[in-house]
Formats: C-alpha cells, structure tokens, sequence
C-alpha cells in the first residue's frame, strides 16, 4: 500500500511547494510511482515547476471535489516533461493540480468543499495509479482539510524558516501532529543563511520542538534564480540543495 506524506507549513512563502515537488522527482528518479496532490486551492501554482501550462489542464482538483470527474482523471503523468537528462526516471510522477481559474477559486472560498471527499480521493489515487507515494502539498495554516490531510499521512515535513513567526506556527503544528498522532513527524528548515553552523542550527531547533530535524536547506541564488521553472534537483544533482532533498527522501524511507 502506497505512503501519504504531508508537506505542510504554518506560513506561506517558506518554499514548501518546491520542496513538494522536487522530493517527488527524487523519489520518482530512484524509481518509484508517485503522486503529487496540490491541495493549496485558494493559491495554486505547484504545476509551474512540472513544467504544466494552465491551458492544458482540462480537469483539476477542483472538479472531482464538485464531482465532476473521479480524481483519476484529474491526474496527469508529467514524468516526460522533467525527465533528466543525466539520470532518466525510471519511475512515473503524476500531477493532480488545483484550477488557476478565478471562478473555481472564489467557488472554494464561497462555498468551501468536501473535504471528506479530499480524503477518500488520496486513497482512490494510491490505489488506481498503484502508487508507492502520494505528496499533499498541503495549504498553509490550519484548516478542516489540513487537520484530515494530517490525520491519514503516514509521515509528515513541517517546513520552517529559521525566523520568529516561523517558529510560534510551526509549534502550533507539531502540538496538533502529535495529537492526530502522526506516524513520522520530522522538521525541514529552508532558507538558512550559509553563515550559520547547520549542525548547531538542527540540534538547536530539533531539541526545542523535540523533533528531528531530516533537512537544512540554504538559502541559494541558484535556487532563485530558477525562478520555480523547473525540478532544481534533477539539473543539479551534486548542488547542497540537492543534497537537503535527498536527505528527505532518506528519512522518509528510513521510517517505513
């Protein structure tokens, strides 16, 4: 039976989607089936880094939630669009994205969803596209949806920034975590300047939320300079960046 792993943050902005995205191609490159759900309806974007123009989706997330389709259908193989160069995929990725249409989106936000629905639908995609993984890159904060997502993961990264705010919101989310008794719940820092001892910064922040701490990312003009274009990872394997994600995929294998 396929995994679920939650990709969550307290705040937007903290790179959480990229992160999504690129653990799932390095899953994908060690040869696995995997599962990308966007489940950030209100501000979607996570297909931009698949390489997916928002022409070419005909069906979303949003309309098996209004039972349009089943969520099968509004799952697209994206594999081929980042297939490396150097080390060619040999597992597939597929793509469920959220709609860019303003019309969908002010739908949700009047009329919000059934996120019962959600759910049933992770369990669908695992078993319909024979999944070894499916990443929910979840919507920032704390909603109805993200609690559920929570409850059914089978593991969990809380995405942080080494910043003040970061800090308060990320111990919401992990007190909620370990009461929804997560499974393998670990921390991932993003951002962090280069002049920091990543080794102190992991035993300072893992210790103060009584977690482990998979990834110290840093914080990267090449990143940046991608401009969330294209899977960073897949074009520069041997980058630190690179490094932090296959740290993730690591930890996430280790706990199984």
């Amino acid at each position: 039976m396929g995994k679920i792993v939650s990709i969550h943050s307290f705040r937007g902005g903290t790179g959480k989607s990229n992160i999504s995205a690129n653990v799932a191609a390095q899953f994908a490159l060690r040869g696995k089936r995997v599962g990308v759900v966007d489940t950030d309806i209100q501000s979607p974007g996570i297909h931009v880094l698949f390489g997916m123009d928002e022409k070419t989706i005909d069906m979303a997330l949003n309309d098996y939630l209004w039972e349009r389709c089943t969520v099968e259908e509004a799952a697209y193989d994206v594999t081929e669009n980042i297939q490396a160069k150097g080390s060619p995929l040999s597992g597939r990725l597929y793509l469920i994205p959220s709609s860019l249409r303003s019309g969908e989106i002010s739908k949700v936000l009047k009329e919000g969803y059934n996120v019962v629905l959600l759910t049933d639908g992770f369990e669908t995609l695992i078993e319909k596209l024979n999944l070894d993984y499916l990443i929910i890159d979840t919507h920032p904060g704390v909603n109805e949806e993200t609690l559920l997502s929570l409850a059914i993961s089978d593991a969990l990264a809380i995405v942080l920034r080494p910043d003040q705010q970061d800090f308060q919101g990320t111990a919401v989310t992990v007190d909620l975590a370990r009461k929804l008794k997560v499974p393998n719940l670990f921390l991932v820092i993003n951002m962090a300047l280069t002049s920091y001892s990543f080794d102190a910064l992991r035993e300072r922040i893992g210790g103060t939320y009584h977690c482990p701490v998979a990834a110290v990312f840093p914080l990267s003009e090449d990143v940046a300079r991608a401009q969330s274009a294209d899977i960073f990872s897949l074009r520069n394997p041997v980058h630190p960046f690179t490094r932090a994600v296959q740290d993730i995929v690591d930890f996430i294998e280790a706990g199984e």
